[in-house]
């Protein structure tokens, strides 16, 4: 790992979050490492940029992959001031981040008005029961974009 170690790491993600509090933004930052070097950095730019997606999360994932060129990071460590929220758990999943190291929990967050405990209760419900409307159409003719990808030879697994 260098000469830097986790603590060095989280301490530099901290710090990148209460800069980004001084600057008016949120207070979340994350880091992603790399062989013991920082790949990216990303910051929570949601007020910002008026994009609810734009976590530090995301934004440091998203990052790291126009970087690398390439959309796994398995083998990369995320280095995140919170607990990832669902939203950035599941990019985690998708980009194949093995570790992660945080600092806050989402329990903390929510003490300060950041909690995604109803988005984990919902996560759980049936389709019908969730507070968002779910209505599955035309799932016989939306299948047929799987199965055009399905007969591809040279398709990407992701």
């Amino acid at each position: 790992m260098g000469n830097r170690t986790i603590e060095d790491f989280m301490r530099m993600a901290i710090r990148m979050s209460i800069d980004n509090v001084e600057r008016g933004g949120g207070p979340f930052a994350a880091l992603i490492v790399r062989d013991g070097e920082i790949v990216s950095t990303g910051i929570n730019s949601v007020a910002e940029e008026n994009d609810p997606t734009a976590h530090a999360e995301i934004n440091a994932i998203r990052s790291a992959t126009k970087e690398l060129q390439r959309f796994k990071l398995n083998d990369c460590v995320l280095y995140s001031t919170c607990e990832p929220c669902p939203m950035c758990l599941g990019a985690v999943y998708w980009s194949g981040i093995p570790t992660i190291y945080f600092g806050n929990s989402r329990e903390d967050a929510a003490k300060y008005g950041f909690d995604d405990s109803y988005i984990y209760q919902q996560i759980g419900m049936a389709l019908d029961e969730r507070q968002v409307r779910f209505t599955r159409i035309l799932g016989k003719e939306a299948i047929e974009a799987f199965n055009y990808w399905d007969q591809q030879s040279d398709k990407i697994q992701y």
